[in-house]
């Protein structure tokens, strides 16, 4: 594929009353392009995040990273302290899956007021963003989705209400999941549980489970970085965007 030359800016999209600030990555050229939204970790739209939006626009992609604490804490981000942690948490318990979805919704339909945006949409998340991947994949509009270590997907739900897992029938696309073995956060079970759950409602699906890998395992800024696991998993993600968005 392609390394697209990109431009990148911080632009605002409009969600209700609320100015939702997002990190944009385009490739610079002629031709129309699929859309895929980037979900932050705890530590909000940080260089990772930006990086990894950079990463797939170069791909050909216009990706794009709302903030989701934009309510809580405008323009946070941090590094990978245990004191972020902590910060990260308590904004992360502040959210609410129908204003998340809400928000990402936002973010489709600003990319689709772009002209060079193809109206084919999928997501990636990590952590808590991975979490929210799973609930943005019942949105109709998306067609492929990545899913990275999202704890609690089997046990909670943002906001409360039943777990996330039980909206897995809602699911419109196809969908990736990535998790380490060793991720203390999510045990094999649970892993089981997601998997059993999209078998069931026969959701085009793949999980990956990487021996030796933790929590956070795709991140080169986290101690838990697994270059073997992080780079096998990217290889998928290209597959599965190229699959679902660029084949059609």
């Amino acid at each position: 594929m392609t390394d697209w030359e990109i431009r990148t800016n911080t632009v605002k999209i409009l969600q209700g009353d609320l100015n939702i600030a997002a990190y944009l990555a385009t490739p610079v050229g002629a031709g129309l392009f699929p859309g895929v939204v980037v979900l932050q970790e705890i530590f909000g739209v940080n260089s990772h995040i930006r990086d990894v939006t950079e990463r797939i626009a170069k791909l050909g992609y216009v990706a794009i990273a709302p903030a989701l604490y934009q309510r809580q804490a405008p323009n946070f981000e941090a590094g990978y302290t245990s004191e972020a942690v902590e910060i990260g948490r308590r904004y992360k318990a502040q959210t609410s899956a129908s204003e998340l979805l809400g928000d990402i919704q936002s973010a489709i339909d600003y990319l689709k007021s772009q002209p060079q945006v193809k109206h084919l949409f999928g997501c990636i998340g990590f952590c808590f963003g991975g979490h929210v991947a799973y609930l943005a994949a019942t949105l109709p509009d998306i067609k492929a989705t990545a899913s990275f270590y999202g704890a609690g997907i089997t046990t909670q739900t943002p906001g409360g209400d039943t777990p996330t897992l039980s909206r897995t029938a809602d699911i419109k696309g196809t969908l990736y999941a990535f998790f380490g073995k060793e991720d203390p956060s999510i045990p094999a079970e649970q892993v089981d549980q997601i998997a059993a759950e999209l078998e069931k409602y026969q959701i085009p699906h793949r999980v990956f489970r990487y021996d030796k890998a933790d929590h956070g395992f795709f991140c080169d800024q986290r101690g838990s970085y697994h270059s073997a696991a992080a780079a096998d998993a990217w290889k998928q993600v290209q597959h599965l965007f190229e699959q679902e968005l660029q084949a059609t």
